[in-house]
């Protein structure tokens, strides 16, 4: 006769283990299952929220991603490939440690950590892509760019693989871009280190 303790750890494991794919499959049975209009609104909606809510909270950073992304759109993605590999990778790994030992410690911040990038970074590719958009009928302004870039997202929703195809590109425009960025901003190439020699800085 099997001992109930250690059939009650046996089980606990595997429930673990099996959770994420669970998770994972329920949440894309659940977009797939929305109608085209449907997902079209709720990508519409989600990447204005998220664009409105970061935009707002990394004044800094976001606007320059956007502006790097625009002035240079075939490095940005050139850069984003590798990018998006690393994080989907990290995200990846992380999201697999869930359902082990380590899960708590490595792979919960591993998940969140990769998946807050991909999707913060990807919205700002959209954002770009919009107001790239909009300075062609002459309203080059960032807001407007985020409302064009929400309409895009929610335009890709009509078709799942078109949604793919889209997001793909914002988000190795946007990976790409937030990376030159970070790289730029902490290494030689900042203004104030061109302009002005090491030897009459006090």
């Amino acid at each position: 006769m099997r001992p109930s303790g250690l059939y009650g750890m046996s089980g606990l494991s595997g429930l673990e283990s099996v959770t994420p794919v669970l998770v994972s499959d329920l949440g894309f049975e659940a977009y797939t299952a929305l109608s085209a209009l449907e997902r079209s609104g709720f990508q519409l909606v989600a990447t204005l929220a998220v664009a409105v809510v970061v935009l707002g909270l990394l004044q800094g950073y976001g606007p320059t991603t956007v502006s790097t992304a625009r002035r240079s759109p075939v490095i940005s993605v050139c850069v984003g490939l590798p990018s998006v590999l690393v994080v989907v990778g990290l995200t990846s790994v992380g999201y697999l440690l869930v359902g082990t030992s380590l899960g708590t410690f490595f792979g919960i911040p591993m998940a969140v950590f990769g998946a807050a990038v991909l999707v913060v970074l990807t919205v700002l590719g959209f954002v770009t892509i919009g107001r790239a958009i909009a300075a062609r009928l002459g309203r080059d302004r960032l807001w407007v760019g985020v409302v064009v870039g929400s309409a895009v997202a929610g335009l890709a929703g009509l078709s799942i693989p078109l949604t793919v195809a889209v997001a793909g590109m914002a988000g190795m425009l946007g990976l790409g871009a937030g990376a030159r960025v970070l790289v730029s901003t902490g290494g030689v190439s900042r203004p104030d280190e061109r302009t002005v020699p090491p030897a009459n800085k006090i």
